[in-house]
């Protein structure tokens, strides 16, 4: 197991410099300046001088091959320099954001393993029974129903019901704070988004959770469990549950890592600064460094989540083994 989890690492390194590659190539065949942009946002007159001042201060006038050199060697370093719009440095502009966005998927990823889990399962177990069709059709909801659109919901549902039952509307707070300084206050933040994103990721875990449950309870060895007079739950629990839920764990995994920063539209909708606000603001600012540094960092981010779902694996079967 050791020399496995070494080995993708290892090959870890490859993906990243691929990504790295294509990333840096695209984002610089893309129209527009960035120091054109930030001149003109001032709203004063300015020369050439003054522009060729601005791209040497930020690098872009050197050739593309040192750039790249730049950035590689940033990526080791884990530092990536300064934005080109704001001139802070990237680093501490991600992680007062990243913090956000982490905690929501985290959440998110918990309301979804808490309803997709025991739904999928129960579907499978009464298939084409009225619980089935229930759970599917609750499932279908989720899956055409777009998550900012069910944020919009909860808001008017909060403001609706807080004035009919207290007198007074009540809105999420607006201004993060980390849990360790206020957790109610936290959690009053946080949780609507969540649940607003979980839901729609908890509907494809629980179609996922029913189809791979629907396969394995047709397998030979559940048979002959059921043959030799097992429990019908400890059927369900220790044979068939653990095997379905290989790809079950797979979807959990892209899912996860697809919120880190493919939550714009629900950022928006909760008034949320995260990683997804900072990604649209970058790419309307050419903001190369920025871009660079989010799209490495969610790179990142879905191989260290595809190495835990393959160690998962072997956990949840057995019969997988790596040499």
């Amino acid at each position: 197991m050791y020399r496995y989890i070494l080995k993708r690492l290892l090959l870890m390194i490859p993906t990243l410099f691929g990504a790295a590659v294509l990333v840096f190539t695209l984002l610089r065949l893309i129209p527009g300046d960035t120091c054109e942009l930030r001149l003109a946002g001032s709203g004063g007159y300015f020369d050439q001088s003054a522009l060729d001042i601005c791209r040497h201060e930020m690098g872009i006038d050197q050739p593309k091959l040192v750039q790249f050199w730049h950035f590689i060697w940033g990526i080791v370093r884990f530092d990536f320099g300064k934005s080109m719009w704001t001139g802070q440095p990237i680093v501490s502009e991600m992680a007062m954001r990243f913090q956000l966005s982490m905690e929501i998927a985290i959440v998110a990823t918990i309301v979804a393993i808490v309803v997709a889990v025991p739904l999928g399962t129960i579907s499978a177990v009464k298939q084409n029974t009225w619980i089935d069709y229930m759970v599917r059709a609750i499932s279908i909801a989720g899956i055409a129903m777009p998550s900012f659109w069910l944020g919009i919901l909860i808001i008017l549902g909060l403001l609706i019901g807080t004035q009919y039952f207290l007198g007074t509307p009540w809105m999420p707070p607006i201004t993060y704070t980390p849990i360790w300084v206020d957790p109610m206050k936290n959690l009053a933040l946080i949780v609507w988004p969540a649940i607003a994103t979980g839901y729609r990721y908890s509907a494809v875990a629980t179609r996922m959770t029913r189809s791979a449950m629907l396969e394995v309870l047709r397998e030979d060895y559940v048979r002959t469990a059921r043959a030799k007079g097992l429990f019908e739950k400890l059927i369900i629990r220790r044979h068939a549950l653990k095997n379905a839920m290989l790809p079950v764990i797979t979807v959990i995994g892209i899912e996860f890592a697809f919120l880190i920063g493919g939550l714009v539209v629900t950022e928006q909708v909760f008034n949320l600064n995260g990683l997804g606000k900072l990604f649209v603001e970058s790419v309307t600012n050419n903001d190369y460094s920025m871009t660079q540094a989010l799209v490495m960092l969610v790179v990142m981010i879905f191989l260290f989540v595809n190495l835990l779902v393959d160690i998962l694996y072997a956990w949840l079967d057995p019969r997988i083994r790596y040499r």
